[in-house]
């Protein structure tokens, strides 16, 4: 028994999407702000007062990270034992199958904003409801795309309730699960492109996954810059 109905939850979400609207969802790593329909994107952008250049992220599941990710087998295996085996939430980033028809399919200017220089970043293993969001909408080969749910510059909200009103007032759905995991890092999640091993991001957990790469993989990552010494 679960105190939430993930399933049932993601379906409701998803029908909102589907039909082109906006959904406030949690992750573990805060509240997020996403949309399948690109005019629904750039909404979401007009109501954060996003700049036009900022990169959106994708909602990321399993099977969405193996058919669309170009990865060899060893850099998959980092992502399994961070994303899995650990069960640490990751933005993953990764040279990604243009031809796929979950990128194809999208116009140009979505195109541009959701990629970079053939990489697609996707957020693993960030709690079941964005899962199972990420698995109805892969099956209909779309994508659940947007950014974290605040004003640009205003921080990761980790209660649905610190969310700014014009935020919560843009979306047509919102999920509130309380506080969120991951909230003492008072960040988004960290974010590495998987393909050359560069850290996009410092964020939520970076301290474990690096601790994970250097014990397993003998891969040493730049030290987090922001962290005090």
């Amino acid at each position: 028994m679960t105190i939430h109905d993930y399933e049932g939850d993601a379906k409701r979400v998803y029908e909102v999407l589907d039909k082109g609207g906006i959904s406030v969802i949690p992750s573990h790593v805060g509240y997020v702000i996403v949309a399948c329909d690109p005019d629904a994107i750039w909404r979401i952008f007009e109501a954060k007062n996003r700049k036009p250049e900022k990169l959106n992220a994708v909602c990321g599941c399993t099977e969405m990270h193996m058919a669309m990710h170009d990865l060899p087998d060893d850099r998959r295996a980092i992502v399994s034992a961070i994303t899995e085996e650990w069960d640490l939430p990751m933005g993953t980033a990764a040279k990604v199958h243009m031809d796929h028809p979950a990128i194809a399919n999208l116009p140009e200017d979505t195109l541009n904003q959701t990629t970079h220089d053939g990489t697609l970043a996707m957020l693993l293993n960030a709690g079941p409801l964005m899962d199972n969001i990420a698995r109805l909408a892969f099956a209909d080969n779309r994508m659940a795309i947007g950014s974290s749910a605040n004003v640009s510059l205003q921080g990761v909200k980790f209660r649905a309730t610190e969310i700014e009103q014009q935020i919560l007032d843009a979306a047509d759905i919102t999920i509130d699960y309380g506080l969120m995991r991951w909230n003492r890092y008072n960040h988004s999640s960290t974010m590495i492109n998987v393909s050359d091993m560069e850290v996009i991001r410092y964020g939520s957990c970076f301290d474990l996954i690096d601790d994970i790469l250097q014990t397993h993989f003998d891969i040493v990552l730049p030290p987090n810059p922001y962290e005090a010494t």
